[in-house]
Parts: C-alpha cells; structure tokens; sequence
C-alpha cells in the first residue's frame, strides 16, 4: 500500500509499504477515505518530536471497516468511520474517567512521571516511538486497535470532509474552551489561527462566549479565522506586547476571561534563546504561552493545546501565583466530545469544512508537509486523498 512516512526531519514520502494485519481480537483494519495533515505533524517533521525510524505518520483520518477482529461486535465490514487520535483501552483507570489519552494500556512507554523521553501518556497514531510506535492513517490501510472503543459510524448523510476533523482538531478546539469553563458571555482570546485556534473560536460560539478575539502572526491566517469562525483578529507584531494591550483593552483592563494556546513551542528567537536552549535541552521557546498568561485576566484560566515537548526554565511561576491562574492543558480527550460535535456536525450547527485550503493525492505528501510547514500559497489545511492519482 502507498503510506506517507518519516525518515528524518524534512523528509517524509510516499512509499510502497506493507498492508497492516490484525494483531488483537480488539483491532480493525480500515480503508482511509480520507486523511489530513496536523500541525502537530509538523513538530515530527521539524525534528522537534524526535523519531529515530521510519514510520508512517497521521492521526487525523477516516474510512471504511475492511477487516474486523474477532472481539469486535460493534462495526462490521463496510461501515465507515471516524476515528479519534488517541489510542484507547475504554477500561483502565483514566479511560474510565474520561482521561483517555492518558491511557494506562495502550503505550508501551506508557509512566507517571511524564518525562521528556520516557514515562509518557497514552499512545497516538502515527506519532513517534515515545506514544506508542503505532502506524497512522496517512496510508491507503491503517490498523485501529481498541476498535471497540474508538471508531464512530458516520451517517449517510455527511460527507467525509464534513467529519474528518472530529478526528483531532475540533475535539482540540472544543476541549480549550471546555476547560476553560465557557458557560456564556464569556471574552476567549485564542492565540494561534491554524486549524486548532480556528476550531476553538467555533467551539467558543457553541458555547456561547460574549466575544471571540483571535491572534496570529499571519494576516491570511487571521483572514481565515474571521471568514470560517466570525472572530475579531489581532495581528501579532514584534514582541506581542501589543496583542497584550489590546486585549486588556477591550475588557476594561481586566484581561480575556479565558485565554487559548493554540500554538505550541516556537523556534527560539534570538542567539540568547537558542543558547539557553543548547544548555537546557529545551525546544523551542514558550513565548506565546507567557502572552497567554499576561493576556488573561486575573483568577482566569489558560487553556495549552499547542505541544510542549520538552521542559523551559524562567517558566513565570510567580505572575501564575500572583494573578490566581487556573492552567490546563495536555493531548485533548477526544473520545470523551466526538459524539456531541458529530451531533453539532449533523444538526448543522457548525460547518467543519471550511478551513480547507488544499486537496492533494497522498503521493504528493512531500509537497504538502512542505507548504504547510512553509505557510505558503495561504495553506491552512491539506486534505489528501489516498486513492487518487
């Protein structure tokens, strides 16, 4: 089968793979119909989340049951599905809880302590050793283990591209605000107009927030965030300050009740950062979640969806003490949304579709990790097609 896979930072293709066969009674094969690339597959692709052999990437994907295990009663050969990014037992302790992607059974390196390079959480798709080493659905087959649990059936109705991004980025989006305790009249601030920050500011309506305000470096990004969500925009100049001030400003001083990291660690700035990131071993720089931190109000709440691989030192503990912050954040637990936002989905109360810039064949992958990465021809999100030539 044709697969996109990793050899090293900057380098994905499209390769001639083996098929995936079931290991588990609990496993499906799917037929991808339908896959994308994640701004978190961009942090593989730099070199950021290390990945020491090829694999095969993704973890936004969906399709049709090719081949069922036996302990699998609950699809059948021919149903098509959308399958959330986390990897998922449905029965230990976290899953239980709603904490799905702090699964106990699904990643081998699975720990506690959640360490840089051992002890992490529950396992991903197609996204590195370090959660799990499972093949993902960047590929014409992918293997679904714990297909009991994760996989839902789409109706009819709904195209694959109106549901494809219940895989990851709309659970993500959704998941800021909800840990944010939107409960209505709310000011959300979103830092970051990719993908995710733009599913967070529809969420954010969904939820019935009084005003969405949206930041990014990027004016066709910020473009793309007023057209598919209705925010107001902030573009991101110099040092951010201004982004600060004008968010104090429209909330009489005060600052957004609740504010979103929809960005992750940024390439270190200046040589000072990339020193210090030498000493440290750190990547990148956590310059946007210090903006989140001053941008939200006092006794308010800092969502982090965006990835932080890795520890930062000068992490401004005393402004977090000082203003009384509630901060969250983590792999978003998709499992425990999808089935509300497939309602959404359905009722037509929020449209998923709309941020998609570009549609490739997956033999084009290199192609498309590039644009993405490069932020060119005003790529938001690629959809690729496993099928097409």
């Amino acid at each position: 089968m044709k697969a996109a896979v990793i050899h090293g930072p900057g380098k994905v293709t499209c390769d001639n793979v083996d098929d995936p066969v079931l290991k588990n009674d609990r496993d499906i094969i799917l037929k991808v119909t339908a896959t994308a690339i994640c701004g978190s597959d961009l942090h593989i692709y730099s070199g950021g989340v290390p990945q020491a052999r090829p694999m095969v990437l993704g973890h936004e994907f969906m399709g049709i049951v090719e081949e069922t295990g036996k302990a699998i009663t609950n699809l059948k050969r021919g149903d098509r599905v959308v399958v959330p990014f986390p990897i998922a037992c449905g029965h230990c302790f976290f899953c239980t809880h709603g904490y799905v992607s702090n699964c106990e059974n699904s990643n081998p390196k699975y720990g506690p302590e959640g360490g840089i390079f051992k002890e992490k959480g529950g396992a991903l798709f197609g996204y590195t050793d370090l959660y799990g080493g499972y093949d993902g659905g960047q590929a014409q087959y992918v293997r679904v283990p714990y297909a009991d649990i994760g996989p839902r059936r789409v109706p009819d109705s709904l195209t694959d591209e109106q549901v494809l991004f219940l895989t990851d980025i709309f659970p993500t989006g959704y998941t800021g605000v909800d840990w944010g305790e939107v409960k209505g009249g709310e000011t959300v601030a979103i830092f970051g107009s990719g993908p995710v920050g733009i599913m967070a500011a529809k969420a954010a309506w969904l939820r019935n927030a009084g005003r969405v305000l949206i930041v990014d470096t990027l004016q066709y990004r910020l473009d793309m965030a007023k057209k598919a969500a209705n925010a107001e925009t902030i573009l991101w100049e110099d040092d951010g300050q201004n982004v600060i001030e004008t968010i104090r400003a429209a909330t009489e001083g005060r600052g957004a009740d609740v504010c979103i990291e929809a960005v992750g660690f940024e390439p270190d700035r200046t040589f000072l950062d990339r020193a210090k990131a030498v000493i440290n071993l750190e990547k990148g720089s956590p310059k946007v979640l210090e903006a989140c931190m001053s941008a939200v109000r006092r006794s308010g709440i800092v969502s982090v969806l965006g990835v932080y691989p890795v520890t930062y030192d000068n992490f401004p503990v005393g402004q977090f003490f000082d203003k009384g912050l509630t901060l969250r954040g983590g792999q978003a637990p998709a499992h425990k949304y999808i089935d509300i936002l497939l309602d959404y989905v359905r009722d037509g109360r929020v449209t998923l579709n709309d941020i998609i810039t570009h549609r490739l064949p997956l033999s084009k992958i290199s192609d498309g990790y590039s644009m993405f990465k490069k932020k060119e021809d005003n790529c938001v999100k690629v959809v690729l097609d496993p099928w097409a030539d």
